[in-house]
């Protein structure tokens, strides 16, 4: 697991160092945006997370979702969730997608 996310932090830095609109990363996002109800491990087994009814990412039916079903998820709200495409752009959302994505992965 450690190995993936050094992998995956390397390339979104190399991603971020070409294109400037991106100045957050996918992590930063995550831990500022997401983790207070989803959780640092996208399990939502957070005090937000139980009140809002948060999704934990490892459930079947979050796996099974698209990524454009996450994007979407990401963009327009859902639920209790807010939306956030004023703030990120799709790049950045397709990212925190892809970070969602690897959090899903079993560690080794």
């Amino acid at each position: 697991m450690k190995k993936r996310m050094l992998l995956l932090t390397s390339i979104l830095s190399a991603t971020y160092l070409v294109s400037p609109a991106l100045a957050q990363s996918p992590a930063d996002i995550y831990k500022a945006k997401c983790a207070m109800c989803h959780g640092a491990d996208g399990s939502a087994n957070t005090p937000a997370g139980k009140a809002t009814k948060a999704r934990d990412f490892h459930d079947p039916d979050v796996i099974k979702a698209t990524d454009a079903d996450l994007t979407t998820a990401i963009a327009k709200g859902r639920n209790k969730m807010p939306a956030f495409s004023k703030q990120y752009n799709e790049e950045q959302m397709k990212a925190l997608v892809a970070y969602v994505r690897d959090m899903q992965k079993p560690s080794k």
